[in-house]
């Protein structure tokens, strides 16, 4: 079971664009790379920003 602030922000960035999430996740990873792990769950947060961003890729229309 996640924690209930790390459900409340993947519900928030569920519903950013492509861009926004995107800046969100490497402003995220690069605080994570300088502040090692004195903000709580910042890698369970990093893992599911970039599922959902991974998963709104999406290939144009006729290619394969």
């Amino acid at each position: 079971m996640s924690h209930p602030l790390v459900r409340r922000l993947l519900g928030f960035a569920a519903r950013l664009r492509h861009p926004q999430l995107f800046a969100l996740v490497a402003a995220l990873f690069l605080l994570d790379l300088l502040v090692p792990d004195p903000i709580p769950f910042v890698d369970e947060i990093l893992l599911g920003l970039a599922t959902l961003l991974l998963g709104r890729l999406r290939r144009p229309a006729g290619r394969s």
